[in-house]
């Protein structure tokens, strides 16, 4: 526990105003980890969580590297690819990911949840962008990015919740 408080302390103290994906949308998705878990909400859903998470966070840090001018050809997929093990394994080898009745379209449910919540993530993101373009680089609405996110996330949510019930 101190090691998490110390590394999460260690993050703040380098943490920058803006990027790509705002502090505040990674905090939105990993506080929707944490009350879905508490409810006992479907792995799928919460996979979808996490997997918004892990995008965010590969994004952040990608975006990081570049400005700092550290980003070498490839930066970018093996940011992501850490990010995706990094999350992954451990949950592979706790025993959360790979439980044989834990499956949906024969898939496990975890896994599922994370591919989804990357894509649909990624796509909100892109919404968010494409929507800024055609309005001469400026938000419709505060926080449109965050809102956007959440508002795909929380759909995909719903219709997992009605798929696995």
């Amino acid at each position: 526990m101190y090691l998490l408080t110390l590394l999460i302390a260690g993050g703040l103290m380098f943490a920058v105003s803006a990027q790509a994906i705002c502090p505040v949308c990674v905090i939105a998705v990993g506080a929707g980890v944490g009350i879905a878990e508490e409810f006992g909400v479907d792995d799928t859903i919460v996979g979808l969580w996490v997997g918004a998470l892990i995008i965010a966070m590969a994004w952040w840090t990608v975006n990081w590297l570049v400005k700092k001018k550290w980003c070498f050809k490839g930066c970018g997929s093996i940011t992501f690819l850490a990010y995706y093990l990094l999350t992954l394994v451990p949950l592979y080898y706790t025993g959360l990911i790979g439980k044989e009745l834990n499956k949906f379209w024969g898939v496990d449910k975890l896994l599922l949840g994370v591919l989804a919540g990357s894509i649909l993530f990624y796509l909100g993101t892109s919404f968010h962008f494409y929507l800024k373009a055609k309005n001469n680089e400026k938000v419709y609405f505060p926080f449109q990015k965050v809102v956007l996110n959440l508002v795909v996330l929380i759909l995909g949510s719903g219709v997992f919740y009605l798929l696995t019930r």
